[in-house]
């Protein structure tokens, strides 16, 4: 694969407005974050539910369908930055999608299929959105880490499979190779070991050990690829290039937030029972 310098600099151009946007979001205060991971769920879900009606077109879907789960979703998100209580979140997520089934089976024959597509939606972006909003809670640090960790993890994998990619990954994408993702992968996880020495050794971020980072960026590196390939399946099945065209050069938010979707659960796994000192900080 070689390497095409003017769609890497037009890649890396619309890069930089949305690290901004990202970084502004999740740093500034917890309210900024809840808006900025609303806009992202929004638009996943849009773009996801386009693709299950390409993908199935003999569905019938429902026109409330799509805005029920965009609005059960927002308001469980909601729900976890107010004094509603975590219970009721996940209770709540667990109890919408019995509802949901029921429903779009008694509107159509054709129906329930749209029903199950929906609870996958639900599983694929409803749920890393409220781990990632949950993990913002804890620390705001964590989620910008796995940002860049997913952003350097991608340039390596780009630039090594550039210069020395020979064997294909997969089918799904056949312009990423064995060699760059584990280029990714071995350059994160020194990223994330230098970022660790660094802060802890300066006490920017003295609670967290370099184990940590590094482990954290084997997480993500090793699992947003993944992310990649999943949603490269949907948009083959679909018969489409891109999620949608939220940015140039990337495409849509699907095309931009897959590996995070993927990476954020396991990402809240480890920090939920490996990083229980951070726990005792912000609970």
């Amino acid at each position: 694969m070689a390497l095409f310098t003017p769609v890497f600099f037009k890649r890396t151009a619309s890069a930089v407005v949305f690290v901004g946007v990202m970084l502004f979001g999740l740093l500034y205060n917890i309210w900024s974050s809840l808006i900025l991971v609303s806009l992202m769920q929004f638009l996943c879900y849009r773009e996801y539910f386009n693709l299950m009606r390409k993908i199935d077109a003999e569905t019938v879907w429902p026109q409330w369908l799509p805005w029920v789960i965009q609005g059960v979703s927002l308001l469980l998100l909601w729900s976890t930055s107010v004094a509603v209580g975590y219970q009721f979140v996940w209770q709540a997520f667990l109890c919408v999608p019995a509802a949901l089934v029921l429903a779009t089976f008694l509107t159509s024959k054709n129906s329930m299929q749209a029903g199950m597509q929906a609870l996958v939606g639900m599983l694929y972006i409803g749920l890393p959105m409220l781990l990632l909003l949950q993990i913002r809670n804890f620390s705001e640090y964590i989620p910008v880490a796995i940002l860049f960790m997913i952003w350097t993890s991608d340039t390596m994998a780009y630039i090594t499979g550039s210069l020395i990619g020979r064997t294909p990954l997969s089918k799904l994408s056949p312009k990423k190779t064995w060699e760059g993702t584990l280029g990714g992968v071995v350059l994160t996880i020194v990223a994330g070991g230098l970022w660790g020495y660094f802060s802890r050794t300066t006490g920017l971020l003295p609670y967290y050990n370099m184990a940590d980072w590094m482990i954290l960026a084997f997480i993500v590196s090793a699992t947003g690829p993944l992310g990649d390939l999943l949603e490269s399946k949907l948009k083959r099945t679909a018969g489409v290039k891109d999620s949608g065209f939220m940015m140039p050069g990337h495409g849509g938010a699907l095309d931009r937030f897959d590996s995070l979707l993927i990476a954020i659960p396991f990402t809240f796994c480890y920090v939920w029972f490996f990083m229980p000192n951070l726990h005792a900080i912000k609970l």
